[in-house]
């Protein structure tokens, strides 16, 4: 199961971990939306473009590894916090959809693609050598 810190502790309060071990918090109203979420994290993390990244609630059971479920731009944070917090989610700011030309990203987003390199240079399992 996920950690506690994963639970949300202060009311009207979204935590989003980031791939990079950083979490940032966000307070919301009802009227906050997922999308609100993603341009505030475009503007602290120095992203130029985020069509390739999304919410994600991360969840695990005993009997399966680890699921995501992608959040929908218009979907209220009310919503996502209550499940994350009665579901033991955590909500992750991820690189969800991979770019069909890295070097491209690379080129119109170097901060993008530092953050891609970020999330898929973290799942190679220990002792295995990258070429």
């Amino acid at each position: 199961m996920l950690k506690k810190e994963a639970l949300l502790l202060i009311p009207n309060v979204l935590k989003v971990f980031l791939e990079n071990g950083q979490i940032k918090s966000f307070t919301f109203d009802g009227r906050t939306t997922v999308k609100d979420v993603m341009v505030t994290l475009q503007d602290r993390l120095s992203l130029r473009y985020i069509e390739h990244f999304a919410l994600v609630l991360e969840y695990s059971s005993p009997e399966q590894s680890h699921k995501f479920l992608l959040l929908q731009d218009k979907q209220p944070l009310a919503h996502v916090v209550q499940r994350t917090h009665y579901q033991g989610m955590r909500c992750l700011f991820r690189v969800s959809f991979f770019p069909k030309d890295p070097a491209e990203l690379l080129h119109r987003d170097p901060a993008a693609f530092e953050y891609l390199y970020i999330q898929v240079g973290s799942r190679w399992p220990h002792g295995v050598q990258r070429k």
